[in-house]
């Protein structure tokens, strides 16, 4: 299938399921951008490809999900990079890379997983390394309704599921140089975490609820 195709079925299936709300819409660029959200669950993807109407969007999608009967046909419609979530994939890396060079938008999960508690996980710094190697901007997106639990839930009774996706503001990283590299990037990635925390209720802070820079965003939102 093609991803003209498959976006537009998934959109089709997502207006009969669910009402989706874009929030701080006035905040998501046009041009080459990383978008950074959390992760709840399978219906993550689609509610991607629901809001953005570009056929430039680069996705790293789990490889075990290659073979899968409907994720591996949209992963392969969308021209998906593999990735090893458990390790650092290098090469997953550098083919991201590749492809942000000619252009586009990557979208990421910086929790490299899905919550299984729906709370916000420690990010992995993947994100902030390809932010400030490529150059490209950091939207951080807050996802909530997504859950799986919930999706099923709702669907076993019928009921459309109430999905946001709350954008926040731009962010521009540098590339850090010096012994204290991995720290500044690792610093970076809580930055983004603590950016995407702040647009979420309080119960989907996770390991990010006591930190002091979301403490520090909360104030003065």
């Amino acid at each position: 299938m093609t991803f003209k195709l498959v976006r537009f079925i998934i959109r089709i299936v997502m207006k009969l399921i669910a009402r989706i709300e874009v929030r701080n819409a006035e905040n998501i660029p046009s041009g080459n951008f990383i978008m950074a959200s959390n992760h709840l669950g399978r219906l993550d993807s689609a509610v991607l490809l629901y809001i953005f109407d570009r056929e430039d969007i680069i996705m790293p999608v789990a490889e075990k999900y290659k073979n899968h009967p409907i994720f591996g046909v949209i992963g392969r419609a969308a021209n998906a990079v593999w990735l090893n979530r458990f390790d650092t994939d290098f090469h997953a890396l550098r083919e991201m890379l590749k492809r942000m060079k000619e252009g586009g938008m990557l979208v990421i999960a910086p929790e490299g997983t899905r919550s299984k508690t729906g709370a916000l996980q420690p990010g992995k710094a993947g994100v902030s390394y390809l932010a400030a190697k490529s150059g490209y901007p950091v939207l951080p997106v807050a996802l909530t309704g997504t859950e799986d639990r919930y999706v099923v839930e709702q669907l076993k009774h019928f009921r459309r599921i109430h999905i946001t996706a709350t954008a926040g503001k731009l962010m521009t990283l540098e590339m850090p140089q010096g012994k204290n590299r991995e720290q500044i990037l690792a610093d970076q990635t809580e930055e983004i975490m603590c950016q995407i925390a702040a647009l979420l209720p309080k119960d989907y802070h996770g390991v990010y609820a006591d930190n002091p820079r979301l403490k520090e965003l909360m104030e003065n939102a």
